[in-house]
Formats: structure tokens, C-alpha cells, sequence
């Protein structure tokens, strides 16, 4: 493949159904579904830990949680587990970011020569209280929800500067060749809670006319008791009236269009500046967001919703259009970045798991080839993993009983199939293929025994209870969001 540019964006908490190209029949996104037709969008696309710091980890790293050890949100990136932005550095290549990154602070090298408006962790600590999980406490109700509809959020405003400042900084590169191919990373905060967005956006989603609520606990869905145990934890849904889901509902929707308007000013400046030719897109986001779904609200579970995210590339030599089925990760970024700017693998990055979305892209749909997520951050009383191959997709839970859903048949994962005896088979052979990738009791353990160290260091579990951001990591310079 040709070395070109690459701008590499990812949002943050994006349903992957939640997008026009994807099939949603009411969420508008214009300009992402532009993007696909100009390009191949992926449809088995999944975060490696639907939470921000490990999925934003291995999205750096090319490596599994449970190898780079950055547990949670208390535990964030810090440069020492070198990714490909060291990579591209130690190469010459111009490679700076504008926008979130959630890594541990601006001071350290974490791949990138210069960052813009970074958001990271505040005050470099992270929500230590959510590392407290051996034992998880009986409750910590979470205020996701507790402001929502339309209106305006320091988090909107953000998005705003990411895009003016996107746009500013392609102007100058069209305007400045580099002799090698540069990166930009462009991290933008929406469609992440708080659940505020422009009013005219959050119009277009009258409430009268959202979709009902998929798998309801109080229409009799029984949630599994690995998920239920996170719901008595956080206490989100079952304090929201029915009206106030709805709401919630319509602004999510809404934000999903008003990232899409965003992007859609970058993209229409790359254009203007002639560098659409010479430089690959990517869309992604970092993990996705449940939006009510077996009334849970934000990720941190395994299921479609959280654990898939969108994946759209587009570009010289990428094929126009295409729908492509093979499964796919953040992981495979690492080596994305390498292909895209025409850089060999090193013998050390031969040994990751990775692969090449841009070479994907040209071969033949592989939905084998197997994807690998895990879990153990806030609200989880255990290690939670996920395994997908082909049109089944394994959850293993330690200390619980797992799932097992056939995504062909049943896509919504409304029948778990792993007590049926007729799938004992399938599901020791899937079993099998996760602990070929790691030991789920020993990791559980390790996370646990990293995450007590971490609480004794500030002081014990009754002072981890309340050092953290409360909620969303604020925008840099504003309080708590």
C-alpha cells in the first residue's frame, strides 16, 4: 500500500448500531455515512475493554489488557508500554493529537510530539474509587442521568474547539508538506454522557417517535447475575422515570448527529484542502454505550452495545463501499498506523495479535478470525471476557455462569444459549480458544491485587471511596463534568 497521511478519529462511547450506515432507521449521520460509501466499514468491529483507559490502552499499545496492565480508570496510559506513536517518533514522522486521549498526564511520552487541547485523567489520578472491587461494595449509585436533555455542556463545547483546531491544523499541513507521511489523531468526546446536546439537534428526536426499550427488566427481562450485580452497584436506571429514559434516549440520538456535524466540518476542510487524495481516514470509537438497553446506561458490559464500536476506513486504495464481516479490534490499530504510513514491522511487532484494517480491507471477509475483550473495572464483581469467532460470541464471567449468543440467528443477544445442552460442545470449544489467549481466574486475580495495591496507596478503601472524579473526566481547565 501507497505511505500516505492518516487522520485517525475516534469518538467516544459510540453505539455501533447508531449510525445510518449501519441501519439505524431514525439516528442521522450524514457525514460518517458518506464516509463509508467512499470507503469499507467493518460490522464486527469491538473494543478490547469497554471502558476508556484499557480500550484506549490497547488502541495504543496493540496489546491486551491483561498484558499492559492498565486496569481501569484509575490506571491510565503513562507511555511505558510503548505503542505505535513511539514507533512513528522514533521514525521522523510528524505525529501529534488534538483533543481526548485519557492517558495519565500531557507531561509524558505517550507517542505523540505535540498534543492540542488534550484531555487526560484529572489531576493524573483517575476514579480510584471504582478500582475497589475485591470485595465491589453492595452500592455506589452513579449521577450519569442526572442531568439530561438539551442544553449546552462544557463536553459540547470541547468537541467545537477539537474541530476548529482539526481544521486549522490540516489548513496548515496542506500548506506545509511533510517529506514522510504524518498522523493526526483527532479525539472527540461525544457521544459520551452527560447526556446534554444543542437543542437542535436534540430536536430530531421527537419522544413520541424513539424506538421501545430493548430487553426491559421491568416488562420481566432477567438480567444475568454478573450484569445484575453491576446494576445494584451503580443504581442508574431504576431511579429514572419513563419520560426521563426517553429524554436521555433522544439526547444520546442527538449527540450521535452532533459529533457526525462535527467530523463532518473536518472532513469537508481535509477536502477543500486538497488532501483527501493523500490521506486515509478512520473512524472508530472507543467502546459503545448500552443507551437503556437491559436498563443499563453508559458501558462496562460485553454485550453488542458496549463492547462493539463502529469501525469506517476510507482512502487511496481502499475499496469503495465494501461491507466487510471479518471481526476486528482496537488492537488491530498498531499495526494499521505501521501499514498506513509504510513502515516494515519489527520482529518484536511481528509477535502482536494485530492486523491491518487496510489489508482487511482488500481480503476476503475472515468473520474466524478471532477478537478478544475483557473487563475489570467499575462496578464488576469479577473479571468479565468476551471471545467472538464466527457467528457465536462467548462471555465468560469468573465465579459466574457464562453466555453464549449466536449473532446470525439472534443479533439483538436475546437467548443465551450456554445452559442448553445442545451447545455444550460450542461452548468448551470456545472456552478453550479464550484460555488460549489467558488464564481468566489468574488475570482476575492479578487485576484485583494490582487495583488493592493501588487503594492502599491513597490511603485504604474508605479514602478510595471518594478520591476520583465523581463522574465524567472534566474538559481541561473546568471542574468536575
Amino acid at each position: 500500500m501507497k505511505p500516505q497521511n492518516l487522520l485517525y478519529i475516534m469518538s467516544d462511547e459510540h453505539n455501533p448500531k447508531m449510525l445510518g450506515c449501519y441501519g439505524h432507521d431514525q439516528v442521522k449521520t450524514p457525514n460518517l455515512d458518506k464516509l463509508a460509501a467512499r470507503g469499507t466499514r467493518f460490522t464486527a468491529h469491538y473494543t478490547n475493554s469497554p471502558i476508556c483507559i484499557p480500550a484506549r490502552a490497547a488502541f495504543a499499545t496493540g496489546r491486551y489488557t491483561h498484558e499492559t496492565k492498565y486496569w481501569d480508570n484509575a490506571l491510565p496510559y503513562d507511555g511505558e508500554v510503548k505503542g505505535w506513536g513511539h514507533r512513528l517518533q522514533d521514525e521522523g514522522h510528524r505525529v501529534e493529537s488534538i483533543g481526548k486521549l485519557h492517558y495519565r498526564h500531557e507531561d509524558l511520552n505517550t507517542g505523540f510530539s505535540k498534543q492540542h487541547h488534550p484531555m487526560h485523567v484529572m489531576d493524573g489520578v483517575g476514579q480510584v474509587w471504582g478500582s475497589i472491587r475485591d470485595p465491589l461494595p453492595d452500592e455506589h449509585p452513579a449521577k450519569m442521568l442526572k442531568e439530561i436533555g438539551p442544553g449546552e455542556s462544557n463536553y459540547n463545547r470541547y468537541d467545537r474547539l477539537i474541530a476548529d483546531e482539526a481544521c486549522q491544523w490540516l489548513k496548515d499541513a496542506a500548506e506545509s508538506p511533510e517529506e514522510k507521511p504524518w498522523v493526526l489523531y483527532l479525539g472527540f468526546v461525544a457521544p459520551h454522557f452527560p447526556l446534554i446536546v444543542p437543542e437542535e439537534f436534540y430536536n430530531m428526536y421527537p419522544l413520541d417517535q424513539l424506538p421501545p426499550r430493548k430487553l426491559d427488566p421491568e416488562k420481566g427481562f432477567v438480567r444475568h447475575p454478573w450484569l445484575q450485580r453491576m446494576d445494584d452497584y451503580l443504581q442508574v436506571d431504576r431511579h429514572l422515570s419513563a419520560e426521563q429514559r426517553l429524554i436521555a434516549v433522544a439526547a444520546y440520538f442527538g449527540l450521535c448527529s452532533f459529533i457526525d456535524a462535527e467530523i463532518g466540518r473536518v472532513l469537508d476542510v481535509l477536502a477543500e484542502c486538497g488532501l483527501v487524495g493523500d490521506t486515509r481516514v478512520v473512524y472508530t470509537s472507543d467502546h459503545g454505550d448500552n443507551v437503556g438497553a437491559r436498563g443499563m446506561w453508559g458501558k462496562s458490559n460485553m454485550y453488542e452495545e458496549s463492547a462493539g464500536i463502529p469501525l469506517i476506513v476510507a482512502g487511496d486504495g481502499i475499496p469503495e463501499g465494501k461491507v466487510s464481516s471479518t471481526t476486528t479490534s482496537l488492537l488491530d490499530s498498531y499495526q494499521t498506523v505501521m501499514d498506513g504510513v509504510g513502515l516494515d514491522l519489527t520482529d518484536g511487532e511481528q509477535e502482536l495479535a494485530g492486523g491491518s484494517w487496510f489489508e482487511m480491507a482488500h481480503t476476503s471477509d475472515d468473520p474466524e478470525r478471532i477478537v478478544f475483550s475483557e473487563y475489570h473495572a467499575t462496578s464488576s464483581p469479577t473479571g468479565g471476557f468476551m471471545l467472538r469467532k464466527g457467528k457465536y460470541k462467548f462471555l465468560y464471567y469468573v465465579d459466574y455462569e457464562p453466555e453464549l449468543f449466536d449473532l446470525e440467528a439472534d443479533p439483538e443477544e436475546t437467548s443465551d444459549l450456554a445452559a442448553d445442552p445442545n451447545y455444550a460442545e460450542i461452548v468448551t470449544e470456545y472456552e478453550g480458544y479464550l484460555r488460549a489467549i489467558c488464564d481468566p481466574e489468574k488475570v482476575d486475580r492479578q487485576a484485583k491485587d494490582d487495583q488493592n495495591a493501588l487503594i492502599e496507596k491513597f490511603g485504604g478503601r474508605d479514602k478510595a471511596l471518594h478520591t476520583g472524579t465523581p463522574g465524567a473526566t472534566p474538559v481541561p481547565g473546568q471542574g468536575h463534568e
